[in-house]
């Protein structure tokens, strides 16, 4: 598959689950597999799987800056949608962990250089 096909699915791929997590964070279902896991660990989950995405639907852009920055101000966004919600609440701590899963990403983006399924976005030349 060619860079610029990968990085297409790579940005539906984000499309989808921005959906999924904006869904799951307003809705009042229960749903049974992200309950049975500690909240944070659902925050960390997700914003690690969105950073991934989103550097590498964007390949030719550093992570830091735009990237990072666009992902904490969706994590506040959801917070602040949630704070309006009567069965959820606006949480600080909510936003740390969305911190958190972005600088695991960061912190492990090296490592996923050795893994061969990943390692093309992190390949220069066509995008």
């Amino acid at each position: 598959m060619r860079k610029s096909q990968l990085v297409l699915l790579y940005r539906v791929m984000l499309a989808i689950t921005l959906c999924a997590i904006s869904f799951l964070a307003t809705t009042n279902m229960q749903v049974p597999v992200a309950k049975d896991i500690n909240d944070k660990i659902n925050h960390l989950a997700a914003f690690y799987t969105l950073a991934l995405l989103v550097d590498f639907s964007w390949p030719k852009k550093d992570f830091l800056g735009l990237k990072a920055i666009s992902l904490l101000g969706y994590g506040l966004a959801i917070e602040i949608a949630q704070y309006f919600l009567p069965q959820r609440n606006f949480s600080l701590l909510d936003l740390g962990a969305d911190a958190v899963g972005l600088l695991l990403y960061l912190l492990s983006a090296p490592l996923l250089r050795n893994i061969p399924l990943l390692s093309m976005r992190f390949k220069t030349g066509e995008e």
